[in-house]
């Protein structure tokens, strides 16, 4: 399987943040979801794919240097602090965008538009959040990009237009099976639904790049007494949370676990779940 996006050992230091040799590949046909909290390095990571933020390293796109000129065509990008002026209407963005893409497609973005039930000749800054983020995709989209880098697409959206762009995203995927999607979020439930992998960074380092039915399927949070706690081994879970009367554990093969164990309450967690076990894990 070829990879449409590599990062190899990509590294990025400022004032009181660093982002610590990054690895990510995003497979051809795939969608990748980077999650963490806020500040954990997945803007500064998008943005060293684009070249907009220096970062030492190897990135890859399509087998290419990153940095070459041709590959902003080959791409489609809907980043949260970029867009073009808010003072026009998307009639006048075609204008722009076509002179700006060789491979633009006017047709397709104003069937885009009519799909997305955008106005024509209504101002950007008068739309909702949620137009304004169809608006940014259907001009991602409209030049037939081979891959999109997200980031935070569906932030501060409702459940139904966050639906919505989901629903868009796979469509994107099945029309040819060699297109890709790299998507930070921090709406984990989003990635559940959409993503077939999930990479975790943290305060700057990858903590963990899983296929994400991995992570639903045979991850599970064992909930025991202290006693029964005290009996687990250390190499038969990933990490464990203390409550008041309780321990939870986190384990990444719940059945073997709980025939090993023979405890009878094994939870399925959720993606959100399985971050705090790592960002909040007790220390021994």
């Amino acid at each position: 399987m070829k990879n449409a996006i590599e990062l190899k050992n990509i590294s990025k230091s400022y004032q009181d943040f660093k982002l610590d040799n990054i690895n990510i590949t995003v497979p051809e046909g795939s969608i990748v979801g980077l999650i963490g909290e806020n500040g954990a390095g997945k803007t500064t990571t998008i943005k060293g794919i684009l070249n907009i933020t220096n970062v030492n390293g190897t990135i890859k796109v399509f087998g290419e240097d990153h940095q070459k000129k041709e590959i902003k065509e080959k791409l489609g990008v809907v980043l949260d602090d970029s867009f073009l002026s808010f003072y026009l209407t998307p009639k006048q963005v075609n204008s722009v965008m076509k002179e700006f893409y060789k491979n633009w497609d006017e047709e397709k973005y104003f069937t885009y538009l009519k799909e997305f039930k955008l106005p024509l000749k209504k101002l950007i800054k008068d739309f909702s959040s949620g137009m304004k983020m169809k608006l940014k995709i259907a001009t991602a989209l409209a030049h037939n990009p081979k891959a999109l880098i997200l980031d935070e697409p569906t932030s501060g959206l409702d459940p139904i237009v966050r639906n919505e762009i989901l629903d868009i995203f796979r469509q994107y995927i099945l029309e040819d099976e060699t297109r890709s999607i790299l998507l930070s979020s921090h709406i984990t439930s989003d990635l559940e639904h959409i993503a077939d992998y999930i990479v975790f960074i943290h305060e700057g380092k990858i903590l963990f790049t899983l296929p994400t039915s991995e992570l639903l399927e045979n991850f599970g949070i064992a909930k025991c007494s202290e006693e029964e706690f005290q009996k687990i081994k250390k190499e038969d879970y990933l990490r464990y949370k203390k409550e008041k009367y309780s321990y939870e554990v986190l384990v990444s093969d719940k059945t073997k676990f709980k025939t090993k164990y023979e405890l009878k309450t094994i939870d399925k967690p959720s993606i959100d779940e399985i971050m705090l076990f790592y960002v909040k894990e007790c220390k021994e």
